[in-house]
């Protein structure tokens, strides 16, 4: 299926959306049937149309189909179904629509049907796709909720969301009472919010008999999740036949030389069909981009053009879009590569896929809470990775080439890819757990327990920023911190900037920082003109402000231009993404939004004067306290405050560019890699983090040198002792900002 751009339509829209994707010519096929012979549609009371039989006919053509009267007697009987089954059997678009007929059947006295997806691209692709098998409309029947987008309405009957939309939706109705049938899927991805949501929802099922629990999952993971739910009806569709996997083990070191073979000796074979190849990380569908548009950059006539597709999945930017338009509109033969890395079998949704070819490892983010700090490790992907890029495959024709050995896969692949929750920060989930701890819903069984230390330093991160009272429940900053769908660290820097008066400026900075890079990746030849256009968006004050300026031209750019192709165009001219700036502006109005909901002061925007300046540093401060490095040597070698990690300035920093090193910084990212860049820096100094940093926090730092000159700046900033009568203001929660930012 291919993705497009879609705005939720309004009543006023076609009364069917199609996905070009999708051939709708074919409704003069079978005539027009009598008014008096045609079946209406029991989801809008509307004449089924012809479009719908044919999408039906391709329906019970799919693996799963076999089973739906099985599974509609289990869902009647039983309050939880396991539906077990191959990529690409029909479970995630199937499923949904069966519990939606259930939903109907019972007329929706108990609520619809919501469907998760790990990722927001099948989300909306699913939800397209759903909406024309049932012959309904997009963003009305059927829509779809993914972080800053919603597409549905109150008439929704079947929505699509991002497993991370469900677990908010629970703050504000913890037993989701607005739903008779929950489907989680995509579950093999193990996210922290699928794992939080199969651990609560052992307790909102208690609380509601009437609801109703499908997990879809790969075989893989069936036995885990049975053990988890007990003894529950389990439907499993059958395997579909097994496709050609050939295994060529090599030095790993070597691996991108034999990708660029392969794909060579395929597209020269005469073989027909797109390749997939697996690599491990970013870094290296960047190598291999290049190398394989110079190989493969001359195309002859017998074996047509090579058109190579970079895809990055930790951008979720796109899906890999279907070749039939292309096929359609280009007369010369095309055979397309798409180069990407984990976890982007979940963004392949072609059916011209013949070959894959798959590495084997991939570069995991491994967060480290004893120094706050993540590291990207390379390691085996796991066998339910290695099977599910299998499935890819559009036919038992296609062949899988698999870049190691038969015993390495057996050995050295664990059998289920790592619980996230096991290996990243968990300061957002705990604070999301205190919340809804409020509701009742305080006991989660995960199904893999996250490392006590990790816990630990997520209860003492919340605890330094305030988020928690003296008993170890959520403050009244903490209930606000928790409404916004931020890193707890930014919002406490925007509930900051209510004191400060400049949270306008500080809602564009989380915008910009939360949204993916604004700056486009640098084609080859053109690194000299990007700067140069970039350095016109460089402010003096550091990286933070920088993003202002850009956000700030690119709305002026957006009011300005006729059309959306004319801000596209002022984009591409100075390397700016405008699918991520665009994203910023939508994630801004919600935050913004949020602001005004819950009656946060909201100051005019006085962007440029010196007070704003420091107003801004301040509020970053209050919430990235914990996040502050020291240029040790004065040659740009920035030791963290809080362990021993030595970093750089990253090259497209705007001190970089302008050649300055401050030797204050507070960073927004620090990851432990080859090269130990931290991003998006702004100055700042030590009299401002003694102000603003708790003492209990400063107190337990490691001795270093940097804290004696934190300890200076704090004698020479030594309060007078308070005469009598007068109060001191509580260190974690200010006087002044607590009455400002309380809740309404």
């Amino acid at each position: 299926m291919e993705e497009e751009e879609l705005e939720c339509p309004d009543s006023s829209s076609e009364r069917r959306y199609f996905p070009e994707s999708l051939d709708s010519s074919d409704g003069e096929e079978e005539g027009l049937l009598a008014c008096e012979d045609l079946e209406l549609n029991p989801f809008d009371g509307l004449p089924y149309s012809s479009r719908y039989y044919k999408l039906l006919r391709e329906r019970e053509a799919l693996p799963i189909w076999t089973e739906k009267y099985s599974f509609m007697e289990n869902l009647l009987q039983s309050q939880v179904v396991i539906v077990s089954g191959d990529a690409k059997c029909g479970k995630s678009s199937q499923v949904p629509q069966w519990c939606a007929e259930y939903c109907l059947s019972v007329h929706y006295q108990h609520g619809g049907v919501v469907c998760t997806q790990a990722h927001k691209q099948p989300a909306v692709q699913l939800a397209l796709r759903v909406a024309d098998e049932m012959d309904v409309n997009i963003g009305h029947e059927v829509g779809y909720v993914i972080p800053f987008e919603n597409c549905c309405t109150s008439e929704t009957i079947l929505r699509y969301c991002t497993d991370d939309m469900l677990q908010r939706e629970m703050m504000s109705s913890p037993f989701l009472a607005s739903y008779g049938v929950i489907v989680l899927d995509d579950i093999q991805e193990r996210s922290i919010a699928t794992d939080v949501l199969l651990g609560l929802l052992k307790g909102v099922l208690l609380a509601r008999p009437e609801l109703k629990l499908v997990i879809n999952t790969p075989p893989l993971l069936l036995s885990k999740l049975s053990a988890h739910y007990g003894d529950v009806p389990l439907v499993e569709v059958p395997s579909r036949r097994p496709v050609e996997v050939v295994h060529l083990s090599g030095a790993p070191e070597a691996a991108l030389e034999s990708v660029l073979r392969l794909i060579l000796e395929i597209h020269h074979s005469g073989e027909k069909g797109d390749i997939v190849v697996f690599l491990a990380c970013e870094q290296d569908i960047e190598k291999a981009y290049e190398t394989v548009c110079r190989e493969g950059c001359h195309p002859d006539a017998d074996h047509g053009e090579l058109v190579v597709v970079p895809l990055y999945p930790r951008e979720k930017c796109a899906l890999f879009k279907p070749n039939d338009e292309t096929e359609r509109s280009c007369p010369a033969p095309q055979r397309r590569v798409v180069l990407t890395a984990s976890p982007g079998e979940a963004l392949i949704g072609s059916s011209s896929v013949r070959f894959v070819i798959d590495v084997g490892v991939e570069r995991r983010k491994v967060y480290n809470p004893r120094i706050r700090a993540s590291s990207w490790v390379r390691q085996p992907i796991s066998q339910s990775q290695a099977e599910a890029r299998k499935q890819i495959l559009s036919s038992s024709s296609g062949k899988l080439f698999c870049l190691y050995s038969e015993e390495f896969a057996s050995k050295d692949m664990r059998p289920l890819k790592p619980a996230e929750v096991q290996a990243a920060n968990l300061t957002s989930m705990v604070l999301f757990m205190k919340r809804i701890a409020i509701a009742g819903l305080g006991h989660c069984d995960l199904l893999n327990r996250p490392a006590p230390e990790s816990l630990m330093q997520a209860l003492e991160d919340l605890d330094y920023l305030a988020a928690l009272d003296n008993d170890g429940n959520l403050s009244e900053f903490g209930i606000i911190m928790s409404e916004f769908p931020l890193d707890p660290q930014l919002s406490k820097s925007i509930l900051a900037s209510c004191e400060f008066d400049c949270v306008d400026e500080m809602l564009t900075i989380a915008a910009m920082v939360t949204a993916p890079s604004c700056f486009s990746h640098l084609p080859r030849g053109a690194e000299e003109a990007a700067l140069t256009c970039w350095k016109t968006f460089l402010h003096p004050e550091g990286d933070h402000f920088t993003l202002i300026n850009v956000y700030k031209a690119y709305q002026d750019a957006a009011l300005s231009s006729a059309s959306e192709h004319c801000v596209e165009k002022w984009c591409h001219e100075r390397f700016l993404n405008c699918a991520a700036l665009r994203m910023a502006g939508a994630i801004r109005a919600e935050l913004v939004d949020i602001v005004r909901r819950i009656e946060l002061p909201y100051a005019e925007p006085a962007f440029g004067s010196q007070e704003n300046t420091l107003n801004i540093k301040k509020a970053l401060l209050s919430g990235f306290f914990m996040q502050i490095a020291r240029d040790v040597d004065g040659s740009g070698n920035y030791l963290m405050l809080t362990h021993k990690q030595v970093a750089q300035l990253h090259p497209l920093s705007s001190y970089s560019l302008s050649r300055k090193t401050p030797e204050w910084v507070l960073f927004h990212k620090f990851s432990i890699c080859e090269n130990n860049y931290i991003r998006i820096t702004s100055e700042t100094s030590p009299e401002l983090f003694v102000q603003l940093a708790p003492q209990y926090y400063f107190s337990n730092l490691p001795p270093s040198e940097s804290k004696d000159i934190l300890q200076q700046a704090m004698d020479r900033l030594a309060p007078v002792p308070a005469t009598k009568g007068e109060q001191t203001p509580c260190e974690k929660c200010p006087e002044t900002t607590e009455q400002r930012c309380a809740l309404q």
